[in-house]
């Protein structure tokens, strides 16, 4: 069905025909609109689950923990400061191995307050065991949750899954949204290990300095194994959908000799500048990374690289830039841009590409800085 939404409504439509069990909810903007749409869903009987109004983002983590570990199909949503207070639940969901799905609609932290996009609330959770995704379209917001679900209960990957929206940038951008029947594509949840309260057993119990590291590797080795789990996934959903992803969404990079690498809607801007770029005879590119967790081996040999991080980690330096000079032994030109809202066009991203200076780094704003 063809409509037009907004990137949150469009994760509220998807969740509604994946059906699950139990949906926690608690408002933060800019991502309000998800759990109230859903809510509506539910109240018109479109959407029978349980839909708990929790009294915190922490509550609303521990009841998908909760939920989730009898069986039940679980999601929820957040932003910003709520994710940052869902902390601790999130690595138990984690190290649980519990298939949680979560839309996180990027927001920047305070102080100051600042209600706008930046995915530095996200990236200080990449390291608890999380699958993570960035998104860039209506469509793909919508696609891609729909597949998150199937990607996190699969027997191979049985970890959560943070689907990432730009802040008002997308959450509230209205776009073109074909809906599907998804049928059998998310198949029922069977959780190898739920509780059964007939087979009564622990759970979470103290581990000692024998055991704990093997947990650790569990998680390793499933993120390892979602590479597969998600490529598989993105393939079924392309032959039934006419849809296709893959862990980068790449533009006119075969001869390009500088590539512009960002996520979420940064990485879609950049798609003019290329335009723009090569009606001047520079060869560039843009290679927009939809999947930060797993990592992706990005093709990048030979080639002058430019990254925009809409984050970034204090005495470090950009966070996506940082991944990828740990993963390339290219030079990198990092460019510190879109912090708390800040407006990038394609005419600034083109700018980028021309002033390059490669093994430095650049704050988008910030005079005389490189």
């Amino acid at each position: 069905m063809k409509k037009i939404a907004t990137g949150n409504k469009a994760v509220a439509e998807a969740v509604k025909q994946v059906r699950p069990d139990v949906i926690a909810a608690y408002p933060i903007t800019p991502q309000t609109e998800v759990v109230e749409q859903i809510a509506e869903f539910v109240t018109s009987g479109e959407l029978k689950s349980r839909y708990i109004a929790v009294e915190s983002e922490h509550s609303a983590m521990a009841a998908c923990i909760g939920a989730s570990i009898t069986g039940a199909r679980t999601f929820t949503a957040t932003s910003s400061h709520g994710l940052l207070y869902m902390h601790e639940m999130t690595n138990w969901a984690a190290g649980a191995r519990l298939p949680v799905v979560m839309a996180n609609i990027n927001r920047s932290l305070g102080p100051g307050w600042n209600i706008w996009a930046e995915h530095t609330d996200a990236l200080q959770e990449r390291d608890t065991g999380w699958l993570q995704v960035y998104v860039s379209t209506v469509q793909e917001a919508y696609d891609t949750t729909l597949m998150a679900f199937r990607i996190a209960e699969h027997n191979n990957v049985l970890l959560p899954v943070m689907v990432n929206l730009d802040g008002f940038l997308l959450s509230h951008i209205m776009q073109p949204l074909d809906t599907v029947e998804p049928g059998d594509f998310v198949p029922p949840l069977h959780l190898p290990y739920a509780i059964d309260v007939k087979n009564p057993a622990g759970y979470g119990g103290l581990t000692g300095p024998d055991q704990q590291f093997k947990f650790r590797w569990d998680i390793e080795r499933s993120m390892r194994d979602s590479v597969k789990v998600i490529e598989e996934t993105e393939k079924v959903f392309a032959k039934r959908f006419g849809r296709q992803y893959g862990f980068t969404e790449d533009y006119r990079c075969g001869d390009a000799d500088v590539i512009v690498v960002a996520m979420g809607t940064l990485g879609k801007e950049a798609e003019v500048a290329i335009d723009l770029l090569r009606n001047e005879g520079i060869k560039a590119g843009s290679m927009r990374l939809r999947w930060l967790r797993p990592f992706p081996k990005l093709n990048l040999k030979g080639k002058q690289v430019v990254v925009i991080d809409r984050d970034y980690s204090f005495g470090r330096g950009g966070i996506l830039a940082t991944e990828i000079m740990a993963q390339t032994k290219e030079e990198v030109f990092s460019v510190i841009a879109g912090l708390g809202g800040q407006e990038v066009t394609y005419e600034d991203i083109a700018d980028f590409v021309r002033k390059r200076k490669l093994g430095t780094e650049f704050w988008f704003g910030v005079p005389n800085h490189v």
